[in-house]
Formats: structure tokens, C-alpha cells, sequence
């Protein structure tokens, strides 16, 4: 039983900044690896990021170089750094949160990214 809440989003201008956080609840010593999915209006979910209690870093093509995941996937608590932002990076974010039992896994509510100018 675990419970994600993610809060940052906002709307930033293109080229902007911004820094998503996300908190685990409930039972946290039950998580693997947590990371970030988005959302964009008409489109399927999309990977955006991932890290695992071990160490493990990985990022989606589309958001390498701009976007860094950070934070302690043991601890409940990870971040998303997005520098650079585009238009195509408009979303809802939603943080994702693995258990160590395989195919168990939690979704935050989500948190509204807008890039515009």
C-alpha cells in the first residue's frame, strides 16, 4: 500500500524551468524503483524517467540532456529537474512507483506541466 503525490507543475515559458517533486506514503520500504510518465491531450502515456533503489538511472530519448531525475527511490522521495522546456513537453506528469513483488505498482494523481509562451 503505497500513496504518490506529486506536486511542482505550472506553466513556464519556453526555455524555462521546473521542478517536480514526488512523496511516497504508506509503505515505502516496499518500493523498488520510482520514476515519471506524461500525459499530453490525445496522446498515450509516455516514460519520461526512472531510478531504482540500487542505483539505476534511465531517461526517454526525448528528455535526455534536459531533464534530471533525482532523489532516493528507498526513501519515497524523487524529483524531476526540466530545464530547457518545449512545447512538446506539455503534460500531465504522473510519478510511478514500483513494488519489489514484479507487476505491483502505484500512480500518483498527476501535475499539470504548461509550456507557452
Amino acid at each position: 500500500q503505497v500513496q504518490l503525490t506529486e506536486n511542482g507543475g505550472g506553466l513556464v515559458q519556453p526555455g524555462g524551468s521546473l521542478r517536480l517533486s514526488c512523496t511516497a506514503s504508506g509503505s515505502i520500504s516496499s518500493i523498488y524503483d520510482m520514476g515519471w510518465f506524461r500525459q499530453a491531450p490525445g496522446q498515450q502515456r509516455e516514460y519520461v524517467a526512472r531510478t531504482s533503489r540500487d542505483g539505476y538511472i534511465d531517461y526517454a530519448d526525448s528528455v535526455k540532456g534536459r531533464f534530471t531525475i533525482s532523489g532516493d527511490s528507498a526513501k519515497g522521495t524523487i524529483f524531476l529537474q526540466m530545464n530547457n522546456l518545449r512545447p512538446e513537453d506539455t503534460a500531465v506528469y504522473y510519478c510511478t512507483a514500483n513494488h519489489v513483488v514484479p507487476g505491483r505498482n502505484y500512480w500518483g494523481q498527476g501535475t499539470q506541466v504548461t509550456v507557452s509562451s
